[in-house]
């Protein structure tokens, strides 16, 4: 296994303009998703959870402050979008882009992760339970 070391390197930036902390894939993609919140936030969006009201269900209980922080940074990422509801209306709603699509394999192997090494683990489906 090849290990890349840097020595130096210059604090570049990303797309919508933060500065990273480094090159490293790993540390620029938990920069966008690596927190308490945004994985659960993820999970929820791919288990359909469209409209602010549905991440509320979630057994973890996110407080609506943060909730409303990690849909923002989710959507100011690019990993998810935010629009209007097909029932117009002035409802919003969130939808994974590609992007936020691209992580399920990533989500799935947390997942199987956890089912194998986590004691007293199980799986959730939506509508959450408890």
């Amino acid at each position: 296994m090849q290990v890349l070391l840097w020595h130096h390197f210059e604090v570049t930036s990303n797309s919508d303009s933060s500065p990273r902390r480094s090159p490293c894939p790993v540390a620029c993609s938990l920069d966008l998703f690596g927190d308490r919140w945004t994985l659960l936030v993820i999970r929820d969006l791919m288990f359909g959870a469209t409209r602010f009201k549905d991440f509320t269900h979630s057994p973890e209980g996110i407080p609506t402050n943060i909730l409303s922080d990690r849909l923002a940074r989710l959507v100011d990422g690019g990993l998810a979008e935010k629009g209007p509801s097909e029932s117009g209306g002035k409802r919003q709603i969130y939808r994974l882009t590609t992007k936020g699509q691209s992580l399920k394999p990533v989500l799935l192997a947390i997942r199987d992760w956890g089912l194998e090494w986590e004691p007293d683990t199980r799986l959730l489906e939506p509508p959450f339970d408890s």
